[in-house]
């Protein structure tokens, strides 16, 4: 029997170093693109595939990601703008569930996933990285991977072109051509130092049949005593089909700084109240 993709994995529990001292006391996944915080993006797309519980594996200081999606009743009750209060009450609709877990200690990406293992129960869900913001433009990144899952049933991790000085810093894939936007995985190496396999490197989403959580368990700590996801994904290919696919859009890696600033630059000259405005101002500074 098919079962539909309902849960949504968003590990949270980084430290964010790369945007200290903004991230000291708060989270990176909460630094703002224009007027919403970059988990609130996450979130969307998410709930646009259809995506129906959301599982937040949350670390230290934490907090405010979870007061994000909670209710304001102090805030609502001093707010007279409408379109204000529309807003903050409709960060996850009513028919969506959000559950919070911690990961006790920083372990890598494949530990932060088995922390949702219970929460998962047996079903295929996809697991989404905040800093990285994709603009899928007409259908989420999300929403296409689900699309391929109904009629492949194959384990999905999304895949975009890599310039060669910037291949190091990714995982990237090794394998055949199915169509033109999908692979069937053959390796994955994680940040290759030479000779990558190719140009197509792992971005934060991923969809997964509830078996991978079998083979991150099997997987040795590394470095600083970290689970990788990489090394899991790997172990699982030895068994079952996992398909690579480059999805259709605009990927921001809002894990850097100057990825973060593109999306902030962007997103703003296509918002509803600031494109002109904005647009204008950019002018001003090309004189």
């Amino acid at each position: 029997m098919i079962k539909d993709v309902k849960k949504a994995v968003f590990p949270v529990a980084g430290l964010g170093t790369r945007f200290l001292p903004a991230t000291k006391a708060s989270p990176k996944e909460m630094l703002p693109i224009v007027d919403k915080p970059l988990i609130q993006y996450a979130v969307e797309e998410a709930i646009e595939a259809g995506i129906k519980t959301l599982i937040f594996i949350t670390g230290r200081n934490k907090r405010a990601i979870q007061d994000h999606f909670n209710k304001a009743h102090e805030l609502e009750n001093q707010l007279q703008d409408e379109e204000l209060l529309k807003k903050i009450r409709n960060t996850v609709p009513s028919d969506v569930t959000c559950t919070y877990l911690k990961q006790p200690e920083a372990l890598g990406l494949g530990h932060a996933v088995l922390c949702a293992e219970a929460a998962v129960d047996e079903e295929p869900f996809v697991v989404i990285l905040a800093d990285d913001l994709i603009d899928g433009q007409k259908k989420s990144c999300i929403s296409q991977m689900i699309d391929l899952y109904n009629k492949e049933q194959s384990s999905i991790i999304a895949i975009q072109k890599v310039a060669k000085h910037e291949i190091h810093n990714y995982g990237v894939i090794k394998g055949r051509k199915f169509n033109e936007r999908v692979w069937v995985l053959e390796d994955i190496v994680e940040k290759p130092k030479k000779d990558a396999p190719s140009n197509m490197g792992v971005v934060g989403r991923y969809l997964f049949e509830p078996s991978i959580f079998h083979y991150i368990k099997q997987i040795q700590p590394g470095v600083a005593g970290e689970i990788q996801l990489t090394d899991a994904i790997a172990e699982k290919l030895k068994d079952e089909k996992i398909l690579a696919y480059e999805f259709k859009g605009r990927r921001y890696d809002c894990g850097s700084k100057l990825g973060y600033l593109k999306a902030t630059v962007e997103y703003a000259l296509k918002h509803d109240e600031l494109a002109e405005d904005f647009s204008n101002y950019l002018t001003t500074l090309k004189k």
